[in-house]
């Protein structure tokens, strides 16, 4: 990708705080992605600020130690609220589907995968986000 096409290039964020998953770089590139990866959610925030993706790829990470939400998510789909136009597609370990059922009666959340996710459900998933 020349440094011209980064700038036409849709943008992506992939926040990979635990993994356990394919490495969805090259799905990511092959549809036209300007990817971005960081390795947790201060991160991500910090990333936010210089510029808006319009794609997420986040992992949903229940926590029931939090004393004011339940994972690693709502921080970031708050700040997201402000920019209803970025598309977040959520990983998850499929026995926390209803916790992540909570997450997404709160905020909008375009895809969620369960794990194990393969490389065409990551696809298809983001060719969705892409016709938006």
């Amino acid at each position: 990708m020349s440094p011209d096409d980064s700038k036409t290039a849709p943008r992506l964020l992939g926040i990979i705080e635990l993994g356990g998953y394919p490495n969805f770089v090259p799905v990511y590139r092959r549809l036209g992605f300007d990817a971005e990866l960081v390795s947790s959610q201060r991160k991500a925030q910090a990333s936010l600020k210089k510029r808006l993706p319009e794609v997420i790829v986040a992992e949903y990470n229940f926590q029931s130690d939090f004393r004011d939400r339940t994972s690693n998510l709502e921080t970031l789909m708050a700040r997201l609220q402000r920019h209803p136009d970025v598309r977040v597609i959520c990983i998850y370990q499929p026995e926390y589907a209803h916790k992540l059922d909570a997450l997404t009666d709160r905020f909008p959340i375009f895809a969620c995968l369960p794990l194990p996710v393969e490389e065409a459900q990551m696809e298809e998933a983001l060719r969705r986000a892409l016709m938006r």
